[in-house]
């Protein structure tokens, strides 16, 4: 019987799209904790809710936690605490910042639009400066409307207080759970290797592969998935994935070896297992690495050479040597042309700048016009709708803002159930530990639970009746119209990421690059190796843009971000062997730098009419070698990524 019914519309099931992750415990126990404390702590002290200037400091201690408390993600705790630093610092720059933009007039929309303009470009960045860049416009706009009893510098420190409460309860977790959850499952593909090497010609190989390579797709899905839940770029998810790549050949070599029941020999179980401590960040890998071998099974060879191959990425002397060449190689302005490629020179950035201060200056435009009952609420709303980290594509900003008008809804019935009630505590203690898993689920489902926490608090700060309930939902519904309009209907090109595009124009400034790198002047290298990178940069913006919506979009986009990463280390690779040749080795042989050339073309070849790349293998010598094995991997990693693969 045919089944009855009219199905959605494919676009329509992207928006309702919820995934399923895990309860991750440990951070609902400190969300629910950290964020509703300084409140409680301030309403204690102070004997309740009608001592209004520990009322404020509890609100400002309490937005502290929650920014603080927010911010970090799964990571090592370098970034977990950059990232708040981040999120607190740019907080209190928007409540300084909020005081030129009160009133009517003129200078508020100029601030207001200055600074959003400012938040567009550093979220190009990176992923922590687009999270500050967030808190740079919330917090603006929240000051430029909140009026609490407390003098501006009491309110930055109970805000600066709350941040460090939630640094500390961060570094306490931290303690207990030292592992990085990316590195462990990166680090967990190599101790699958060590084992199926070890099981080579026992009655075990056949279990320890498929054990691989489960540990392998669990690598590869958990720093994907991190990828696409952090706002910019992330240089540690990028290592990880350059490990995953180079770990490939390895992979390779230990299935051929256990197929073929050649036993392994003990020094690459004994390398492999080391390969995995470094990763874990456990103990510094020897100083040497396994010899290449000449002679032996071909499956021992390749796994040698896999080996080797690995051990450069993790932590070969040489290759950190090089590294450092490159970044003393970098001057001041160098570095200053990378920030600007990456802000004023890209036109992503330039674009998303735009769109963002023209729909904060009409939200602004619009508070003054209106007769707003909490005047921050469509210019906050306008911001968090539109989150300035790329990320924010149609679809996503019509999760954020019908997920912000199911929680006005809902912490508005929560305010007229429990009006200026002690258990108004309970109620944010259980949205914010609901908080970490909704935010692994569905963009809008962490804006229902989010959304309603602040309305808790920002309402306890300036008490309301139940009629601003109506009008706060309005003020949402302009904020989400204005976001829809001005940010996006007007914009057709941002409804859409040409990722495919994007890539073939970063491999043909890399093909470009190499012909400037081997046979051109240095004015042409350097003018060719900016071009290279700047490609990479809108490459990579164009994959933010692709990973931040829902799957099954980002889920495809995923799958070229490896091949991105290794373009990049492909470039790193050309440079790297310029100044190897500068330092005096030999210039390479100008036929095998057309060989490499004609390699590299065909792969933009491979990626615009979506082919499988033959499996030829570049040979190369000298200088030469390092960039071959680099166009080695694309090419592998091309085919991996393919439809239909």
């Amino acid at each position: 019987m045919a089944e009855r019914g009219v199905r959605a519309p494919a676009w329509l099931e992207e928006l309702v799209r919820t995934q399923r992750p895990p309860v991750p415990w440990p951070d609902v126990v400190r969300f629910a904790v950290t964020i509703p404390m300084p409140l409680a702590v301030a309403l204690l002290v102070g004997g309740g809710l009608t001592n209004g200037p520990a009322l404020g400091a509890g609100v400002f201690g309490t937005t502290g936690a929650l920014v603080g408390t927010i911010a970090p993600q799964d990571g090592p705790l370098r970034d977990k605490l950059r990232r708040i630093a981040s999120a607190a610092g740019f907080g209190v720059v928007g409540l300084l910042a909020g005081q030129y933009a009160e009133g009517g007039g003129w200078q508020p929309v100029v601030v207001i639009a200055l600074l959003s303009a400012l938040s567009g470009l550093l979220s190009g960045i990176n992923a922590a400066l687009s999270l500050g860049a967030l808190q740079l416009l919330v917090y603006t706009a929240l000051s430029s409307g909140l009026v609490t009893p407390l003098p501006t510098y009491a309110e930055i420190g109970f805000f600066f207080a709350g941040a460090c409460w939630a640094t500390l309860t961060t570094l306490v977790q931290w303690w207990f759970e030292p592992e990085d959850p990316d590195r462990s499952a990166v680090a967990a593909v190599c101790t699958k290797i060590a084992a199926l090497l070890s099981a080579s010609g026992t009655d075990a190989a056949d279990d320890a592969r498929r054990e691989l390579t489960t540990a392998l797709n669990a690598g590869y899905d958990r720093v994907i998935r991190s990828r696409s839940r952090s706002a910019g770029r992330s240089r540690e998810l990028s290592e990880l994935a350059g490990i995953l790549n180079a770990a490939a050949p390895l992979v390779e070599g230990a299935v051929a070896a256990a197929r073929a029941g050649v036993a392994a020999d003990p020094q690459d179980v004994a390398a492999v297992t080391a390969l995995a401590a470094a990763v874990r960040g456990e103990r510094e890998l020897p100083p040497e690495r396994p010899p290449a071998l000449e002679e032996g099974p071909p499956g021992r060879r390749a796994t040698r050479h896999g080996i080797r191959l690995v051990w450069n990425v993790v932590g070969d002397p040489e290759e950190r040597a090089g590294a450092a060449v490159v970044r003393e190689d970098l001057d001041w302005r160098t570095r200053a042309r990378d920030l600007a490629d990456r802000t004023i020179a890209s036109p992503e950035s330039r674009s998303f700048a735009v769109r963002l201060a023209l729909c904060m200056s009409i939200a602004e435009v619009t508070r003054q016009l209106l007769p707003i009952p909490r005047p921050y609420w469509v210019l906050l709303t306008v911001a968090i709708v539109l989150k300035p980290d790329f990320g924010s594509v149609f679809t996503r900003a019509v999760q954020r803002g019908v997920g912000t008008v199911l929680g006005v809804l809902v912490g508005s019935l929560l305010l007229t159930v429990l009006p200026r009630s002690p258990w108004i505590l309970v109620a944010m203690a259980a949205a914010a530990a609901v908080l970490p898993w909704a935010r692994g689920a569905n963009f809008g489902l962490f804006s229902v639970f989010l959304t309603p926490l602040v309305i808790l608090l920002l309402d306890l700060a300036v008490p309301s009746g139940s009629g601003l309930v109506v009008a706060r939902l309005l003020d949402t519904l302009i904020g989400c119209a204005i976001v829809l309009v001005f940010g996006y209907l007007l914009w057709p090109q941002t409804w859409r990421a040409p990722l495919d595009e994007a890539l073939r124009a970063a491999t043909l400034a890399l093909d470009e690059f190499v012909a400037a790198a081997f046979t051109g002047t240095p004015t042409e290298r350097r003018r060719a190796r900016r071009r290279c990178y700047r490609a990479l940069t809108e490459v990579q913006t164009q994959l933010q843009r692709r990973l931040a919506e829902p799957p099954p979009i980002s889920t495809r986009a995923g799958a070229w971000w490896p091949v991105i990463v290794q373009l990049e280390r492909t470039s790193d690779a050309v440079t790297e062997a310029v100044i190897a040749i500068r330092s005096g080795e030999p210039a390479p042989d100008l036929a095998q730098v057309a060989v490499l050339r004609r390699a590299i073309r065909q792969l933009e070849d491979d990626v615009r009419v979506h082919r499988l790349p033959d499996d030829a293998e570049i040979l190369a010598e000298g200088v030469l070698a390092p960039v071959a094995r680099e166009v080695d991997a694309a090419r592998r990693l091309v085919r991996e990524a393919a439809p239909g693969r």
